[in-house]
């Protein structure tokens, strides 16, 4: 229950609020900013209502944005507040008479007026000012006490050096002054340069839910700075003593005018008033654009009702962050928008924990950005509606996708009973295009031959898993795998949340089909299961099979798959498992595959995360692409049944290639190589071809460094590379009657250099 008390212009309430009792202040009708550090009457009316409120562990102040002061703050304000409490007790022993130590009058006044104007006005509004106006008090006593002849005067100043050096103890044991001591020195109350210091508010607009920390963490070394977009600064800090690094964000919201605030505001509160229904969820991009075009004309009336001007960038950028906060998620998507973003971690409970990122250069940060329990209520209502899936306490877990502007996202969500403490959201980023294996190769994630074999072994209508550990990058290096596909074959995927670049492959003139099926955490669901569509796909037809997650019993229907597909068709999942045994073992004896089923899979792909020395680095990198055999009976690892063809050397940081990929011991290859005439029996042909394709990789890569152009490695020229790779095969067969590796490797080299100076004409065209 909130109890409202007004002081000068502005009005306080305390509200109590799950754990927390904070004190509000409305100060709107302030001219003055209202904060504490800057504003030494704004800091004077807050002891005093803290005198009356001393279990407040937090303090708001509401003008355009709300200035919050978290509890560690709000403690040393409450110590100076119940200092004050204690000098208006005993307010009797500061009274004239009780500093009446001697006859003089003149004294007397000097000495009350002294003490009343620092204990009762000063010390409320400047408690640091307060201390050093005492020890200067102290210091002139002290002088004076040498100079003063008169017995009974020296006895009277010793009486009051004796009051003031208790005040100055009592000041000095608060945890503000001890935070102080080392800016106290030369302290000019005129400047708040120490309260600035010490104070500093989470500041949140009035249109928004989320707070930030919009100072700079003190001491933090600046490592790395940018923009993303067109406003939103972006720094990175080491923090002193620390692990951490901190991810700083100023988002363009945090730099309007309050002519541009107030316009926001309003506008919101209209749009708040149409409550999007669920139909208008199931095309979220649409209703985007409808919202966009409705608020930017929403921006426009309100503004020329109040006689102001905004540029159409200006209007747009108002617009832009209108929909973020009103069927948007917010800070968010501007998080999403950092090309370096991989995962954002949203921790309950909500309104006390900064949001945590895991960031492509700099690796595990905490942000300034701390959402609160109001967005993140929000954001279920629109995940329930644009997923169509329950989310509540009989179903406390949520697996979803996102389509958002820049950005295509899995979302995790859970709450109570399942999080006691509320909810919680996990949103990892997929990259906007297809990632492609010669992206891979620039990161050293696989080499260019490790790509080669790949690439042969995709051609090669070859079974496999991809598998590794959360957040390894298995699901970015199946895409990569897909994309080695030729385009004149069906494509068929199988997803329970939509992460594979179905619609950019689409674009890119793909035969591609997307199934979406029960998410294997939900029960209950009315959604088709993933076993049955993974057993649908075979009925629909000559398909390559793709499954986003092979995760539980979907596992026999993915091998049943293989078993049909074996030799024709490309079968090719993620896997939960940190290595090639890991992967059987899960399979077998925990999913229940039998043993001669799980011979339909031919290769495994681990990849996982390198840990630095420090703990504080990781890399993503391929550690072993491994075949697996089909001549043992119980235990393929002690029969010899997996067999490493690449193996991750860590001192080299690369993947070599074993004995057995070098020697031709590779069945997985003899069996593709049976079936190509080219190929068959002759092991030298089928090296050449691999190596041909690395080469194919590396010639791509090294015009890439060249021309300084990354639209090299993406998906729609690497595609059309791929393309011309096949067709060049063709070509030099039928002329020369077989593949010569040099002529086509040449042929591919002069056309990629056409195809380079053609894009480099039309790119002064467009200019």
């Amino acid at each position: 229950m909130a109890i409202k008390e007004i002081s000068g212009n502005c009005s306080f309430e305390i509200d109590n609020e799950t754990e927390d009792t904070i004190l509000r202040g409305n100060c709107e009708n302030c001219n003055r900013l209202p904060t504490i550090e800057e504003n030494p009457l704004c800091m004077s009316r807050t002891i005093e209502k803290l005198a009356q409120n001393p279990k407040v562990t937090k303090i708001v102040f509401t003008q355009k944005r709300d200035y919050e002061y978290d509890f560690d703050q709000t403690r040393i304000l409450i110590e100076i507040a119940l200092l004050y409490n204690k000098y208006v007790r005993d307010k009797e022993s500061f009274s004239y008479a009780n500093l009446s130590f001697l006859p003089s009058s003149r004294l007397t006044d000097q000495w009350y007026n002294e003490i009343n104007h620092l204990l009762f006005d000063n010390l409320k509004k400047d408690p640091l000012g307060t201390y050093v106006e005492l020890t200067r008090l102290i210091r002139r006593e002290k002088i004076l006490l040498d100079k003063t002849v008169l017995i009974q005067e020296q006895n009277a100043r010793k009486k009051y050096v004796e009051v003031l050096e208790k005040l100055s103890e009592d000041l000095s044991k608060t945890k503000l002054l001890i935070i102080s001591e080392p800016y106290i020195a030369g302290y000019n109350p005129e400047v708040r340069d120490v309260y600035r210091r010490i104070f500093n508010p989470l500041i949140k607009p009035d249109f928004m839910y989320t707070k930030v920390m919009a100072q700079y963490p003190k001491g933090g070394e600046e490592i790395d700075n940018y923009t993303i977009g067109d406003n939103t600064e972006i720094t990175i800090f080491r923090l002193p003593n620390s692990i951490k690094t901190k991810y700083h964000m100023v988002p363009p919201e945090f730099k309007l005018s309050e002519e541009k605030y107030e316009v926001l505001d309003l506008a919101r509160n209209i749009l708040a008033e149409h409550k999007p229904k669920k139909s208008e969820f199931v095309d979220p991009r649409r209703m985007r654009e409808v919202f966009f075009n409705v608020g930017k004309d929403l921006i426009e009336e309100l503004s020329n009702y109040r006689n102001l001007r905004f540029r159409d960038e200006e209007l747009v950028e108002l617009t832009q962050i209108l929909v973020r906060y009103t069927v948007g998620f917010g800070l968010i998507e501007l998080l999403l928008q950092d090309d370096e973003m991989q995962d954002i971690s949203v921790n309950s409970p909500l309104g006390n924990l900064p949001i945590f990122i895991v960031h492509g250069k700099h690796g595990d940060c905490e942000t300034n950005i701390i959402p609160t329990q109001a967005e993140a209520e929000s954001w279920a209502s629109k995940l329930r509606m644009i997923s169509g899936r329950p989310f509540d306490e009989a179903d406390p877990l949520l697996d979803t996708e996102l389509e958002l502007p820049g950005a295509s996202v899995r979302i995790s969500a859970i709450t109570s009973p399942l999080n006691p403490s509320g909810i919680a959201y996990s949103f990892r980023k997929h990259r906007e295009r297809p990632w492609t294996l010669p992206l891979f190769i620039t990161n050293k994630t696989i080499t260019s031959l490790a790509a080669g074999l790949l690439s042969f072994l995709i051609d090669g209508t070859r079974t496999f898993f991809i598998a590794g550990t959360r957040s390894s990058g298995k699901t970015s290096l199946l895409s990569s795998m897909m994309t080695e596909l030729m385009r004149r074959y069906r494509v068929i995927t199988v997803e329970d949340t939509l992460e594979l670049p179905v619609n950019s492959l689409k674009n890119l003139g793909y035969n591609i089909v997307s199934m979406k099926v029960a998410s294997a955490l939900q029960s209950g669901s009315s959604e088709f299961s993933a076993t049955d569509g993974v057993r649908s796909t075979l009925r629909l037809g000559d398909s390559s099979i793709f499954v986003g997650e092979v995760r539980s019993k979907e596992a026999i229907a993915v091998f049943e798959a293989m078993r049909v597909g074996a030799g024709a068709n490309v079968v090719g999942g993620t896997f939960h498992a940190d290595s090639t045994y890991g992967v059987y073992d899960r399979c077998v004896n925990a999913i229940g595959i039998p043993k001669t089923s799980f011979k339909a899979l031919d290769i495994c792909i681990i990849v996982n995360p390198i840990k630095s020395a420090d703990g504080l680095h990781s890399i993503r990198r391929v550690t072993s692409i491994t075949e697996v055999r089909k001549d043992w009976e119980e235990d393929p690892l002690r029969e010899g049944g997996f067999v490493d063809l690449m193996k991750y050397d860590v001192k080299k940081d690369r993947l070599e290639p074993t004995d057995a990929l070098l020697n031709g011991e590779s069945d997985v290859l003899k069996n593709v190589a049976a079936n190509i005439s080219d190929f068959a029996g002759n092991w030298d042909a089928v090296w050449q071809n691999i190596i041909l394709r690395s080469k194919i990789k590396e010639t791509l890569i090294n015009y890439y460094e060249k021309e300084k152009d990354g639209e090299l490695l993406e998906a729609e020229f690497v595609i059309k590379c791929n393309d011309k790779m096949h067709l060049i095969i063709d070509e030099v067969k039928n002329v020369y009657g077989k593949i010569d590796e040099k002529r086509v490797l040449d042929d591919f080299v002069n056309w990629i250099e056409e195809e380079i100076a053609l894009r480099k004409t039309e790119l002064n065209k467009t200019l």
